[in-house]
């Protein structure tokens, strides 16, 4: 049941997290567990479980998590050296927490990946 889960907890302020950025769709909040100087986890105020279950109607809502990842890395100072946005689905690609989030990370030279 996603009411358990410790986004929808962090969400709904049930669990304290330092969030960032707050809005009708998203919350924003520092990783407990970071893996750069700046992690910010985004997640969706609404229950979707990973990228496999998004639906057509969330096209356009989804679609705005990049403008408020832009927004956040403008407020940490990162946009200008540069920031990467990462969403993993399922536990293969390094999923933990079954609710659909993007990392944002830097504050330092992350390397290439490929």
């Amino acid at each position: 049941m996603y009411k358990n889960n410790i986004f929808y907890k962090i969400i709904k302020k049930k669990i304290y997290s330092d969030i960032v950025y707050k809005d009708k769709f998203f919350t924003a909040f520092r990783d407990i567990n970071p893996k750069a100087p700046i992690h910010i986890l985004i997640v969706t105020n609404f229950f979707i479980k990973n990228i496999n279950n998004i639906l057509p109607i969330h096209e356009n809502i989804l679609g705005k998590i990049f403008i408020v990842a832009k927004k956040i890395a403008i407020k940490e100072k990162i946009h200008k050296r540069g920031y990467r946005l990462i969403i993993n689905c399922n536990k293969d690609s390094g999923q933990e927490i079954n609710y659909f989030h993007m990392h944002l990370l830097g504050g330092k030279f992350l390397g290439s990946i490929i």
